[in-house]
């Protein structure tokens, strides 16, 4: 791949090596999510997961994740 194909759509060569950085850096659980968020200057958890989805890494949601989120709701009267 060429400097130019990596720029070609207009992005600059910097942010394209900071979201690779960043990429790495989640998948291999050196960072979370929320400063994966801010690296990469996002405003919600949202845009995360559609970055993270755009580039075909699978969201961690487990069972824990799955019970805290019940509980929540039941506090909530959802």
């Amino acid at each position: 791949m060429t400097l130019e194909a990596l720029t070609a759509s207009g992005e600059e060569l910097s942010r394209t090596a900071l979201e690779a950085l960043s990429l790495a850096a989640y998948r291999t659980r050196k960072i979370s999510a929320a400063q994966l968020r801010r690296m990469l200057g996002f405003q919600t958890r949202m845009e995360v997961d559609a970055f993270l989805k755009e580039h075909g890494v699978e969201l961690e949601y487990g069972v824990e994740d799955l019970e805290r989120d019940r509980k929540t709701h039941n506090q909530l009267g959802l």
